[in-house]
């Protein structure tokens, strides 16, 4: 199995080592060249030949019969973005992969739809349904009866507490918490909405919208 990471920022560099744990796993059973087996993907006009000890290559190049056989994990923080990339390579008939680190916990009746990146000391507990392209940074956890939209993305350590409903497209900081819901009044996070970072939520917020602070109060709506 073969894989390319779609990004050479910060955070596809902080995925490419549970991709590689992930093959050196696999390699226990079946002996795999792990170097050859990942490659990074940059669409910008100047690129280094590698980083990180990977090759980097452009679209055209993943398209290739060189590599268009590779799982492309698509490792951008921003949501639209992500859907935008990972759009163009489904249409390029190209497959996504989801990657979850050895170290995370996935407890039981929880559903995660395609594309996701689970890190490092994630965790996620009982009866959770997620979107498509989730992406959970270090330390994160989402606890009981909780719902996720697509293209969700969460800076490490975030909190999100039982029975809150999150929108698609919604971004949450670095050490935000959002407090716990109840079955028949969870808190919701609407769609496109942003989280700064250490915010604590403590009730529902709307769609495009920003909050910050302790508790979270809305400083700017989006378009």
């Amino acid at each position: 199995m073969a894989f390319a990471i779609y990004g050479t920022g910060g955070f596809a560099r902080e995925v490419a080592p549970v991709v590689a744990m992930n093959l050196r796993q696999k390699a226990q059973a079946t002996p795999v060249a792990i170097g050859a087996d990942i490659v990074f993907v940059d669409d910008a006009d100047v690129t280094p030949p590698e980083v990180n000890g990977y090759a980097v290559i452009d679209f055209e190049a993943l398209k290739s019969e060189n590599h268009k056989h590779r799982k492309v994990v698509v490792a951008i923080g921003d949501g639209a973005v992500r859907r935008k990339i990972e759009e163009r390579c489904v249409s390029a008939g190209l497959t996504l992969a989801s990657v979850q680190s050895a170290s995370s916990r996935v407890m039981d009746d929880v559903e995660i739809g395609a594309g996701a990146i689970i890190c490092d000391q994630v965790i996620l507990t009982s009866n959770i349904k997620v979107g498509r392209s989730f992406q959970a940074n270090l330390y994160s956890y989402v606890a009981h009866d909780c719902v996720v939209g697509d293209y969700v993305t969460f800076a490490p350590r975030v909190s999100v507490n039982g029975n809150v409903i999150i929108g698609d497209d919604v971004y949450i900081g670095t050490g935000a918490m959002i407090i716990q819901g109840t079955p028949s009044e969870p808190i919701s996070i609407g769609h496109g909405a942003v989280i700064g970072m250490g915010s604590v939520v403590t009730k529902s917020v709307p769609e495009r919208t920003l909050v910050v602070g302790n508790p979270a109060r809305a400083i700017k709506t989006f378009d």
